[in-house]
Formats: C-alpha cells, sequence, structure tokens
C-alpha cells in the first residue's frame, strides 16, 4: 500500500529562507531511503511563509523509518525553531 503525505508548514516571521532551506536540505536523504518515492517541497506563491511537503512511501513501515533518520531528526529541531505554528500531517492513501 502506497502512503501519501502532505505535510503544511508556516515559518514565523523572518524565517521563510530557513523554512525553505531546511525542507529543500530533506530532499536528497530522504529520496536516498529505500521507501521513499518523492520527497518535494513547494512554496505557496502568494504566502512565502507558508509551504506543503508532498511526500510517497512505499508504506507506513517505511514512513516510520524516516522518522528515526539523523536527518529527520535534524530538521525537526531545526523547525521547532523556526515555525509560527505547529506543522500539520496528514497521510493518504488511494481509495
Amino acid at each position: 500500500m502506497t502512503l501519501h503525505v502532505v505535510a503544511e508548514f508556516r515559518a514565523a516571521n523572518g524565517q521563510e529562507d530557513r523554512l525553505r532551506t531546511a525542507l529543500e536540505a530533506m530532499i536528497e536523504p530522504s529520496l536516498a531511503e529505500p521507501g521513499c518515492l518523492i520527497y518535494q517541497p513547494y512554496t505557496d506563491p502568494n504566502d512565502p511563509s507558508r509551504m506543503v511537503l508532498v511526500e510517497e512511501w512505499t508504506g507506513p513501515d517505511a514512513l516510520d523509518e524516516h522518522f528515526t533518520t539523523a536527518h529527520f531528526f535534524h530538521v525537526r529541531d531545526v523547525l521547532a525553531q523556526i515555525l509560527a505554528e505547529p506543522m500539520v500531517i496528514k497521510r493518504l492513501v488511494a481509495a
């Protein structure tokens, strides 16, 4: 079962570039993980403080493994310092 993840972020005032950089830095190491199929951040063109991360994983086990990696722990710590509000993570599967 392919698992789709949509994560929504809102940077604190003045932290927009740090948010973009942090999410972009996650692309390469995440795609190198065995279960990661897609890992793509997007910026809202009308509000640069808002970003959405679209991910696709081979299943929930692959995503759970992602949450144990060093690069995830690093970005989690960075996000704790720069987000204006808690991130929202949605896990989705095809109907």
